[in-house]
């Protein structure tokens, strides 16, 4: 799953970058955009370590990719966005010091967004209507011109300056758009990056939505804070009153922005964990650990991680009957430890 960072010239959003993933950002990638994977912290994977004794562990990541900083003029912007159009999710990183207007920053990513999409929407109406110049048999032509009249729609819903996830569009109409992986559908979280000393993270954090959640952390101060020990982190803390943002926690928040979940797989040879989609079917989990599990599935055998640690063995937890037999259409929870059975 990768997480696009998106932010103006001189916003911080390197610098969440370097904190998120620990890898300090390439001047040589400046233009061309980074990437590194951030690991998904989970206290479950030590307590299942002390079950299981397995001899690996596998965390699931998010791979964070760093944007080329875009420019207020809005001039190559879409070129610049171009790197994250396949990413899941997307970051805002405005600044929020005292003469920086964090909404207007957010404003001018959706006009980005939207201008970036439209492109890409308008290309591809330009091409099916040379290609219906053009003399084509009758089963040919009536799916593009009926490709064509939607996009026409969502082009005008995009003109008018609204972002498609706030528009009111049909399930066709959505169909017609995925392969186009648009931004101004994309899930996203703001992240306002804030003084050291800022005493009233409230005033930005009140712009949240549930569609559009704000957080308000000082990215610098935090970056070097994590270089210390925790006992020297805490007692920096306590004496100035400053920091406190969670690491972890956020990756976390990325996460569920993202619509993504982990489960797990279990054993003495492994312990780890995965990402799927929200709502994702255990035949989905079964494909996205090998394709081979996909195509022979049979069933899921399914225990709660929380019952597993809670008991202490698979013994006890089948003594008490908490082994679920599951079809391929169980939709998998975030505590699910599965075991595929499939044939070959």
């Amino acid at each position: 799953m990768k997480i696009g960072l998106v932010g103006y010239q001189g916003s911080g959003k390197s610098t969440l970058f370097h904190w998120l993933t620990g890898v300090a950002p390439d001047p040589a990638s400046a233009h061309s955009g980074q990437s590194a994977m951030a690991p998904i912290p989970d206290d479950r994977i030590a307590k299942l370590c002390e079950i299981y004794h397995p001899k690996k562990v596998t965390q699931a990541a998010l791979e964070i990719v760093d944007t080329p900083g875009l420019s207020r003029t809005h001039e190559g912007n879409a070129q610049r966005l171009a790197l994250i159009r396949e990413a899941g999710c997307l970051v805002f990183v405005v600044p929020g010091f005292d003469r920086d207007d964090p909404l207007a920053d957010m404003r001018g990513f959706d006009e980005d967004l939207i201008l970036a999409d439209m492109e890409i929407v308008s290309g591809r109406i330009a091409r099916i209507e040379e290609s219906l110049k053009k003399p084509i048999a009758r089963a040919e032509r009536e799916p593009l011109e009926h490709e064509l009249k939607t996009l026409r729609l969502v082009l005008a819903a995009m003109e008018s300056g609204k972002p498609l996830r706030e528009a009111e569009m049909t399930d066709e109409q959505r169909k017609a758009t995925r392969a186009f992986r648009l931004f101004s559908e994309k899930p996203r979280l703001v992240i306002v990056n804030t003084a050291d000393d800022e005493q009233q993270p409230e005033r930005f954090t009140a712009a949240s939505t549930p569609e559009q959640p704000v957080l308000a952390v000082p990215v610098g101060l935090e970056l070097e804070l994590s270089k210390l020990s925790p006992e020297e982190r805490a007692e920096f803390q306590r004496e100035m009153g400053v920091g406190g943002a969670d690491r972890d926690q956020l990756i976390r928040t990325l996460l569920d922005a993202s619509n993504q979940i982990t489960f797990f797989t279990a054993g003495e040879k492994e312990v780890r964990t995965w990402l799927l989609r929200r709502g994702g079917t255990a035949l989905e989990a079964a494909d996205g650990i090998h394709s081979d599990l996909a195509r022979g599935f049979i069933r899921a055998e399914v225990i709660c991680a929380a019952d597993l640690i809670r008991l202490g063995s698979e013994r006890e937890v089948k003594a008490h009957h908490l082994v679920r037999q599951e079809p391929k259409d169980y939709v998998v929870r975030d505590d699910d430890i599965l075991l595929i059975r499939f044939s070959v």
